[in-house]
C-alpha cells in the first residue's frame, strides 16, 4: 500500500510534530461506517495570501488524506471534497477557471479507486464553485464541472443579502441541473438571509457548513442566544441541512482555545465533547439527525485535533445526545449520502 510509506513534506512537519504529542485514544465503535462529507485537498506551499498563508497543513493530497483516515482506525468508507479554490486554472476565461478544481479532484478520486491508498473511496462527491452572479450565463460553467467529473454535485459560494435578479437567475440553474448549494460564513447572522434563499427554491439542497458560523467556546450568553435564534430560522427551511463540525477551526486571526498555538498538547475527545456539546446538541435538536452530518473539515481542523480524536468526539456527542441507531446512521453517513447522491452505506 502506497500510503504505508509516507511521503513527508517538510512544510507539514510543525503540525505533525504537535499532533504527535497527543495521548492516542482507543477508537470508539471502529466498525461504524462513516461518510466524511467535508474535507479539502490542496498544495499551498507557495501561498502568500490569507487565508491559505496561515494554514499549517501546506500539502494535503491523496496520500495525506488517506493516511489520516487509515491511521485514525475509524471506518471511513467515502468522502466528499469541499471547495477551496484548489488548482483553479491559471488561464482561460475567468469564469471557467474554477473548473480546474473539479478536474484536479477527479484525478484524486481516480487515484483512490485504484485501491493503492487503502479501501476508502475519497471524493465520491465533489462540490466546487461558480459565480452565480453571471445569471443564466453560469450554465456553461456548471456544464463544464459536470463534464469534468461524474462525482460533481454542486457548488459553494457566497450570496448577496438582497438576492438580486442576476444572482437568482444563476441560482435557478442549480435547480435546473439538480445541484446543491453549500454555504459558510463565520457571521451566523447571515443565516436568516440564507433561509430566504432556501425557501425561494425548495428543491435545491442548501447545506449549511460548520454549525452555521464561528463557534467560540467563550461566547457571551447574549451571543449564544443570537446564534441559537439564527439556527432556528435556517432549520425552519425543510431543504436546509447542516454540517455539524468545523467548530475546531481558526477564523481569520482568531484561534479557539484548543488550537495548536494555544496549548502544548492536542485536546482529547472527552474534553472537546464537554466544551462544545451545547453547540452540537442545539443544532442536532433544531434540525433533527436526519438533516445533520458530522464533518471533519480537514486539514483546517487538523490544527486543533487529530482525525482519530475528532471522530471519537463525534461519537461521544451522539451518545450523549441519546441518538438511536437509526439516527446515528443518518448523522454519520445517511444524510450525506442523500444530500450528495452517494452510494448508501
Amino acid at each position: 500500500m502506497i500510503g504505508a510509506n509516507k511521503m513527508r513534506y517538510p512544510e507539514n512537519e510543525k503540525l505533525e510534530e504537535w499532533l504527535a504529542q497527543e495521548t492516542q485514544e482507543a477508537v470508539l465503535e471502529p466498525e461504524r461506517p462513516i461518510i466524511d462529507p467535508h474535507h479539502h485537498l490542496w498544495d499551498i506551499r507557495s501561498a502568500t495570501e490569507e487565508p491559505f498563508a496561515r494554514f499549517q497543513q501546506k500539502a494535503y493530497l491523496c496520500e495525506e488524506v488517506c493516511n489520516d483516515i487509515r491511521e485514525s482506525g475509524h471506518n471511513i468508507v467515502q468522502t466528499v471534497f469541499a471547495q477551496c479554490n484548489a488548482f483553479d486554472k491559471a488561464d482561460g476565461p475567468e469564469e471557467m477557471r474554477c473548473v480546474g478544481e473539479t478536474e484536479f479532484v477527479a484525478g484524486i478520486a481516480a487515484m483512490s479507486r485504484s485501491g493503492l491508498y487503502g479501501p476508502v473511496r475519497v471524493c465520491t462527491g465533489i462540490f466546487s464553485t461558480a459565480n452565480l452572479n453571471l445569471g443564466q450565463a453560469v450554465e456553461p460553467v456548471l456544464q463544464a464541472h459536470l463534464a469534468a467529473s461524474p462525482n460533481f454535485r454542486g457548488i459553494r459560494s457566497a450570496f448577496p443579502s438582497d438576492l438580486n435578479d442576476e444572482f437568482m437567475a444563476g441560482y435557478a440553474v442549480l435547480d435546473e441541473y439538480h445541484l446543491s448549494f453549500d454555504n459558510y460564513s463565520p457571521n451566523y447572522e447571515r443565516l436568516p438571509a440564507l433561509a430566504n434563499l432556501a425557501n425561494a427554491y425548495p428543491d435545491v439542497p442548501v447545506i449549511v457548513n460548520h454549525l452555521g458560523g464561528k463557534i467560540d467556546p467563550n461566547a457571551t450568553p447574549d451571543e449564544i442566544v443570537k446564534w441559537q435564534g439564527c439556527i432556528d430560522v435556517i432549520a425552519g427551511s425543510p431543504n436546509a441541512l447542516i454540517k455539524v463540525g468545523g467548530a475546531q477551526q481558526r477564523v481569520g486571526s482568531w484561534e479557539p482555545p484548543f488550537h495548536m498555538h494555544q496549548r502544548a498538547t492536542p485536546i482529547g475527545s472527552v474534553e472537546l465533547c464537554d466544551l462544545l456539546y451545547p453547540y452540537y446538541s442545539y443544532v442536532i435538536e433544531a434540525f433533527g439527525p436526519e438533516r445533520c452530518m458530522f464533518e471533519s473539515n480537514f486539514p483546517v481542523d487538523k490544527e486543533c485535533i487529530s482525525y482519530r480524536t475528532l471522530w471519537n468526539a463525534f461519537k461521544r456527542i451522539a451518545d450523549r445526545a441519546g441518538l438511536s441507531e437509526s439516527e446515528k446512521k443518518a448523522i454519520f453517513g445517511g444524510t450525506a449520502a442523500r444530500a450528495y447522491r452517494l452510494s448508501p452505506l
